[in-house]
């Protein structure tokens, strides 16, 4: 999907990482939500508390979850975080990204 309709969005941006990492919420009609943001290029590590997806929809950057080996996204990909979690991320480039906060 590379377009949302019906949504209500968020005006004040979350913003980590002193400004390098940045989200809106959007929320759907059912109450679901997603956030949409921009990394720059670092370091960082993130704690979850719902299951997430994170999509990554441009950029180049390297993930590490909880207990596991590094993988690579190269323009684009996909990867799944477990809820009461952490992962790291390299961001290589500016990164464009879409997180999905999943119900189990």
């Amino acid at each position: 999907m590379t377009t949302f309709t019906d949504v209500t969005i968020d005006k004040k941006a979350n913003v980590y990482f002193e400004g390098r990492v940045t989200s809106r919420k959007i929320t759907f009609a059912d109450g679901s939500y997603k956030t949409l943001g921009i990394m720059l290029p670092g370091t960082y590590e993130f704690s979850t508390a719902a299951r997430e997806e994170m999509d990554i929809t441009a950029g180049k950057l390297r993930y590490k979850l909880a207990g596991g080996d590094w993988e690579t996204i190269d323009g684009s990909g996909v990867f799944y975080v477990p809820a009461n979690s952490t992962f790291s991320l390299e961001v290589e480039t500016v990164t464009d990204y879409c997180c999905t906060y999943l119900e189990d």
